[in-house]
């Protein structure tokens, strides 16, 4: 998405004085102060670095593909998404969505570790797979190295497999080129692996805690010859274990524990990582537990004692709202609101499938004409139909609204715009014969094994399409402020469509989201195409809009 309508919509809001976190002030030129959340969208087990002017963060996707998306930024407020560093999950059958026993929901990325390397000027990739295989991906020459930290192009390729896993693992290129990775859960470990990150060297266990704490998110550093490994105690602390040498032994300081804020009815901040700025201002960004819209990240300032210990910079005795911002710049990345024509020869870095599409069932049809989904599955659940394409909801409160030309669906098919999660709801057309119908589809369901409990219920039906209806505007409206954490409160999401793009009528009730983290993913936009009889039917995705309401 991120077009040029992105900006548009901006100096709208910025002419209305919203305030709202996710377009705030820090995006208008000479802004002095930023708001938490740092971006509203679900971004979780987040690992971030800087290589010269640009910042660079990484997330976990699970079965999401492309996977580990990678995000950048100038000064550490602002961000959009560039590339993912698995094109493919090639990680077994189950990622193809086979069937609804061969599939992977729930597994795939968790947390992983990205770097900079600048011997080569390649970024290099690592995360466990499943707990049991490692994957290394890397990119060629990358450019950023030569350009301020702006990448020329990434190729992402896979290196190697290792037969172990670096549990929750974080990646360090030391001052010599040697690769340490730390990881573990409740024992924490360093690896070092060879020059070209294809094999072990040795491992060895560096710190455990005497309490028995269970610990795990390693991110490791070298500052001014100072080892550093930040490990989360979930869900409501960060430790650092420092040491003078990447192998230990290691001392532990406590940096946050159950502190309060920034946004009520959400989880405690934890799990994260430092990032220095040119200027050598640091900070750290965790992320915070905000279901139903997933974790989200925030940025709190540190500040260093004489003997190398960091302290985040509180508001009295809570994680603060609004912070000095860490650069000025005159850079700027694209806002996350607008909208998408799908112009282009790709999909953008907004946009992730259920798990490996079918490529051979989806194709761009260039210019402004829109993203064609065909068919991909003969099924009557939507968790086994593959090709369907999500995007990331925008808090506190956005819609997301496909226009589709549903001209060409076959009898028996379904397409619609779904809130997409385990506990999931959808607006959309049942086409049979040669009829076609909207529909308000509630309880679509997994269970806590992540099989199909339930493949929906009709909620509610609007008017039967004329033969002569060609295109459906179809609009899901979600609230995913907090509700995680000290509330009853359950949010909920509703469901519109239209016939001419202007005038909307909601189908059916409100939906109550879950804020269940077990599913870990949050609630996120999505659109569908599946076949209940026989593949051939297609529709037209021509446009997708998210607007902040």
């Amino acid at each position: 998405m991120r077009t040029q309508n992105s900006w548009l919509l901006l100096g709208l809001l910025s002419k209305l004085g919203s305030t709202t976190p996710v377009a705030n002030s820090s995006l208008a030129k000479g802004a002095t102060t930023f708001t938490n959340p740092i971006l509203w969208e679900d971004y979780p087990d987040l690992d971030v670095f800087r290589v010269g002017d640009v910042f660079y963060y990484s997330s976990s996707t699970f079965a999401f593909s492309p996977g580990a998306p990678i995000l950048k930024s100038y000064d550490l407020v602002n961000w959009t998404p560039v590339s993912h560093s698995v094109p493919t999950l090639n990680f077994g059958s189950k990622y193809n969505l086979n069937s609804a026993t061969d599939r992977a929901y729930v597994k795939g990325i968790w947390a992983s570790t990205l770097r900079h390397r600048a011997s080569n000027d390649q970024f290099y990739w690592i995360g466990c797979v499943e707990s049991s295989k490692t994957y290394v991906y890397t990119t060629g020459s990358s450019g950023a190295g030569k350009n301020s930290g702006e990448v020329s192009s990434w190729d992402w390729k896979q290196k190697a497999t290792l037969n172990k896993c670096y549990y929750d693992c974080g990646m360090l290129f030391d001052d010599d080129d040697t690769i340490y990775v730390a990881y573990g859960n409740s024992k924490i470990m360093v690896a070092q692996l060879n020059a070209d990150a294809s094999a072990e060297v040795k491992s060895q266990q560096v710190y455990v805690d005497p309490a028995g704490a269970y610990i795990e998110g390693s991110r490791m550093y070298n500052i001014n010859g100072t080892y550093y490994i930040f490990v989360t105690k979930p869900a409501s602390a960060e430790w650092v274990l420092k040491s003078t040498s990447p192998w230990g032994p290691y001392e532990k300081k406590v940096l946050v524990d159950s502190i309060s804020g920034p946004l009520p009815n959400a989880g405690y901040s934890h799990q994260g990582g430092i990032v220095n700025t040119k200027d050598n201002k640091w900070y750290y960004v965790a992320f915070l537990d905000s279901y139903p819209g997933g974790r989200i990240p925030v940025a709190a300032p540190l500040t260093w004692s004489p003997d190398g210990w960091p302290t985040l910079v509180k508001d009295g005795n809570a994680w603060g709202k609004t912070y000095p911002m860490p650069v000025q710049t005159t850079k700027t990345v694209p806002a996350p609101v607008g909208t998408d024509t799908f112009n282009g020869t790709a999909l953008s870095n907004d946009w992730e499938w259920n798990h490996n599409p079918d490529t051979t069932k989806f194709k761009l049809l260039g210019g402004t004409a829109g993203l064609q989904l065909s068919t991909a599955t003969v099924t009557t659940d939507l968790f086994t139909a593959r090709n369907t394409l999500t995007h990331r909801i925008l808090g506190p409160k956005s819609s997301g609204t496909f226009a589709l030309d549903i001209s060409a669906m076959a009898d028996g098919d379904h397409a619609g715009a779904v809130l997409f999660r385990d506990v999931a709801a959808y607006i959309g057309i049942h086409k049979s014969s040669s009829s076609a119908h909207l529909v308000f589809v509630t309880n679509v369901t997994l269970n806590s094994n992540w099989a199909t409990q339930s493949t929906g219920t009709v909620a509610a039906t609007g008017p039967a399409l004329s033969s002569g209806t060609t295109d459906v505007w179809l609009r899901v409206q979600a609230d995913i402020t907090p509700a995680f954490s000290g509330t009853a409160v359950q949010r909920t999401a509703t469901f519109w469509y239209s016939v001419d793009g202007s005038r909307f009528v909601q189908l059916g009730n409100a939906f109550p989201m879950t804020n269940s983290y077990t599913f870990f993913t949050g609630y996120r936009f999505g659109v569908f195409n599946f076949a209940t009889k026989a593949l051939g039917g297609r529709v037209v995705v021509k446009s997708f809009s998210m607007q902040l309401v």
